[in-house]
């Protein structure tokens, strides 16, 4: 069982992880020293089941024995687990969660894009979208919905940011991510001749005159596909459809030009995801 610590002094400097910003935690300077919030004892479980090691613990009391036995069970007998009223723990992390149970987990290393590619054979591309929430449906319904990896371009947002890992429901962690490129310019060059090196036919989600429809038989038929959606607002770069070897676009109805990044991916995921 874990190391139990009843909070007495909310500013006390061992609490200063649970007070850190996401990007304070990232540490771009210090990566080796990276770390990011989880937050429910599942997503937490979901993490550890992938390898990624917890740091410190901090949740209502009635969890250590409730919603959080099994994970901390899972733990070293040194492992810090801070505790505390609902109210006294809000005051540490600036506000009040639902489900109070936050771990303070270490950054797993950076993937390699080739690496997670090399067997797949359905992919999804995320290109530069920046809301955390809609990062996070996107990983959800990839893991369900049959995808093998996701990619993710240099602009895109942190997929382990706080609230895209609870969006996910923590299949961040069961679902092989990589980012194609560090650099805005990586992107679509480097990475489209990548997927075109591994054997993948591209897809570029989006409403133009040249588009085929998402059911077209053409599409099931590649062995090897990569989905590729865009950012919220503007959707995908020229650049990026132009180097891409279909245009594809969702049927709609009543007049509606377009779904949310998020639920279009879904509707693409189901269509043409891994059976």
């Amino acid at each position: 069982m874990a190391r139990i610590i009843e909070v007495t002094d909310t500013s006390a400097p061992e609490l200063e992880l649970f007070r850190r910003s996401d990007a304070q935690l990232r540490s771009r300077q210090q990566p080796q020293h990276a770390m990011f919030m989880a937050e429910s004892a599942k997503v937490v479980g979901y993490a550890m089941d992938a390898g990624v090691e917890p740091v410190a613990f901090l949740m209502e009391r009635k969890h250590i024995t409730g919603q959080a036995r099994e994970v901390l069970a899972r733990c070293p007998e040194d492992m810090p687990v801070y505790t505390g009223e609902r109210e006294l723990l809000g005051e540490i992390v600036g506000y009040h969660p639902d489900r109070c149970i936050q771990c303070c987990m270490r950054r797993p290393a950076a993937r390699d894009a080739r690496d997670i590619c090399r067997d797949a054979q359905r992919v999804v591309v995320v290109e530069a979208v920046t809301d955390t929430t809609n990062l996070g449906a996107v990983f959800r319904s990839a893991a369900a919905l049959g995808m093998d990896a996701v990619l993710l371009t240099p602009t895109c947002c942190d997929p382990l940011n706080r609230r895209c890992v609870r969006v996910s429901m923590g299949t961040v962690f069961q679902v092989p991510w990589a980012r194609v490129g560090e650099r805005p310019e990586d992107w679509p060059g480097e990475g489209m001749r990548l997927l075109h090196d591994l054997g993948f036919a591209t897809a570029a989600l989006a409403l133009t005159e040249r588009s085929v429809s998402i059911d077209d038989p053409a599409l099931a038929r590649e062995e090897k596909l990569a989905l590729i959606l865009g950012t919220e607002g503007d959707g995908l770069s020229s650049e990026t459809m132009a180097a891409c070897d279909y245009t594809v676009r969702i049927p709609m109805s009543h007049g509606v030009d377009s779904l949310n990044v998020a639920a279009a991916g879904a509707v693409a995921f189901w269509q043409l995801g891994r059976r």
